[in-house]
């Protein structure tokens, strides 16, 4: 099996990419968005954690962690958002191992992770991957991509802010993919790569 990051900045159609390969044979989609939202909820492997570092603050009124909330704590400062990876990339990470484990077993021939901070985060181990997607799309069309989700003009400009500085490292393994244009053509660029990297396809 192999296992692909998917990875990029917000608005770069990582989500959509994942949905669109994950419909072709023998590939599978696994969101560590979705990950880190199960180690917020109560009971959860980082709930406790974050109440602790961040306040009862974060907590919406029936008690799960309110996103935007636990957001505006621990990006309120680099230490804070230093500690929420901590926090939390770890127990994605985790969830990462077991899923890769679970897919392997299951015959899956490739495994799309997908996750904004994968290049980023020193908490997530590149050797887990055999290869990593990064989807570059420029900034102008991001902004409008995030605004036509819905996304508060405020909130857009707060993200692109912050991840203005991501840039794919240099590493073997990563590969950019220009994510301009419509998603099944980014999809059909993608799948062309990644065939040239392994060879062939499931």
């Amino acid at each position: 099996m192999r296992v692909v990051g998917v990875a990029g900045p917000s608005g770069a159609g990582k989500s959509t990419l994942a949905r669109l390969l994950a419909r072709r044979p023998g590939f599978a989609h696994l969101d560590c968005d979705a990950l880190a939202w199960a180690a917020y909820a109560p009971g959860g492997p980082a709930y406790a954690a974050l109440v602790a570092r961040f306040g009862k603050g974060i907590l919406a009124p029936d008690g799960t962690v309110d996103r935007g909330r636990l957001a505006q704590a621990a990006l309120a400062s680099p230490e804070g958002k230093a500690d929420l990876e901590a926090i939390v990339h770890p127990v994605v990470v985790d969830g990462i191992r077991r899923a890769i484990e679970e897919h392997r077993a299951a015959g899956t021939g490739v495994l799309l992770v997908e996750g904004a901070l994968l290049l980023a985060s020193p908490h997530v181990d590149r050797a887990l991957f055999d290869l990593v997607l990064w989807v570059e799309v420029p900034e102008e069309e991001r902004r409008r991509r995030l605004l036509g989700a819905g996304l508060a003009p405020e909130a857009v400009e707060r993200r692109l802010q912050l991840q203005r500085g991501l840039q794919p490292p240099a590493d073997p393994r990563v590969r950019v993919l220009h994510g301009s244009g419509a998603p099944a053509a980014v999809a059909e660029r993608a799948a062309a790569l990644l065939k040239e990297v392994f060879g062939g396809l499931p």
